[in-house]
C-alpha cells in the first residue's frame, strides 16, 4: 500500500572475492627446438631494401654481358664484312685486270697480224751484179738506204727498217744491215772468231744452212754484236771471192730476219 514512503530497490547479493594468482616467470630466451628435440633454424627475412640492390646489381651485370656480347658480334660483323668487301674488290680488280690484258692481247694479235699482212707482197732486193747479185725477198713495208754501191769497187753497203731507216751508227738499231766484203771468207771468220775470243764477248757461233734452195752454208753468229752494245743475229757467207754479211740489230727483228735469209739467192 503507499504509505507515503519510497519504495527501495532491492540490492544485489555480494560475490566472493577471487584470490590472486601469482604471475608465471618469464622464461630466458633459448634456442627453440623442435618435438623430437633438434634444433630449428632460424630463417633471416631479407628485409625490401636488400631484395631491390641485389636485383639491381644482377640487372647490372646482364646488361653489361649482353652489352660485350652486342660489341663482339658487331666488331665481328664489321671485320667479316671488311673482309667480304675487300675480297669482292680483289676478284672485281682481277676480272679487270684479267678483261684488260685479254683485250691487250688481242689487240696486239690484230695489229701484229696487220702488220704481218701490210708486209706482203714481199719486195725483191737485187745487190751488185760484180759481186754476184745478191738477192733476197724482204718486206714491202721496209725502206732501203744503200750506203756504198761498190761500183768503183770496195765494200757494198745498205740498211733496211721499217718505214723509214735509222741513222746509221755502231749503236743505231735497223732491222737488216747488208755488207758485202772486198774479203775472203776466211778472212772474215777470223775477225769473228778473235770477237769471241776476247773478254766478256757474249757471242756464239754455229754453222747453218740456208737459201732458197737449201744450198748455202755459212757462220750464224748469236749475242752482243762486236763493238756496239747491240743483241742480234749475223749470217757470214761467201760469195765468189767476196764475203756477205747479213746482219739484224735486234732479236726483235728475228722472225723477219730468218724468213727472208730463205729466200737468198745469188750468182755463183
Amino acid at each position: 500500500m503507499d504509505n507515503g514512503q519510497i519504495p527501495q530497490a532491492p540490492i544485489p547479493p555480494v560475490q566472493p572475492v577471487q584470490p590472486i594468482q601469482p604471475a608465471m616467470p618469464i622464461q630466458p630466451a633459448g634456442p627453440q627446438t623442435t618435438a623430437n628435440g633438434a634444433p630449428m633454424v632460424q630463417q633471416v627475412t631479407v628485409l625490401p631494401k636488400e631484395k631491390k640492390n641485389i636485383a639491381e646489381l644482377i640487372k647490372t651485370i646482364v646488361i653489361i654481358l649482353v652489352s660485350l656480347v652486342a660489341v663482339t658480334f658487331i666488331g665481328l660483323f664489321i671485320w667479316m664484312y671488311v673482309q667480304y668487301d675487300e675480297a669482292r674488290t680483289d676478284v672485281e680488280g682481277k676480272i679487270d685486270i684479267a678483261v684488260a690484258e685479254a683485250k691487250d692481247e688481242q689487240a696486239t694479235k690484230m695489229e701484229a697480224e696487220f702488220l704481218e699482212r701490210e708486209k706482203y707482197p714481199y719486195k725483191v732486193f737485187s745487190g751488185p751484179v760484180d759481186y754476184g747479185q745478191l738477192t733476197f725477198e724482204y718486206p714491202k713495208t721496209w725502206s732501203v738506204y744503200v750506203a756504198a754501191a761498190a761500183d768503183k769497187g770496195g765494200d757494198f753497203n745498205a740498211y733496211f727498217n721499217p718505214i723509214q731507216v735509222d741513222a746509221v751508227g755502231k749503236d743505231t738499231i735497223n732491222a737488216l744491215r747488208v755488207t758485202i766484203r772486198d774479203k775472203s771468207f776466211d778472212e772474215v771468220a777470223a775477225e769473228y772468231q778473235k770477237a769471241m775470243e776476247k773478254k766478256n764477248a757474249n757471242l756464239t757461233m754455229e754453222s747453218v744452212t740456208f737459201g732458197k734452195n737449201g744450198d748455202i752454208v755459212g757462220n750464224r753468229y748469236t749475242g752482243k754484236i762486236p763493238q756496239t752494245e747491240l743483241n742480234g743475229f749475223i749470217v757470214v757467207f761467201k760469195i765468189r771471192d767476196k764475203t756477205v754479211i747479213m746482219q739484224t740489230d735486234s732479236v726483235l727483228f728475228q722472225p723477219d730476219f730468218d724468213k727472208l735469209l730463205n729466200t737468198i739467192t745469188f750468182n755463183a
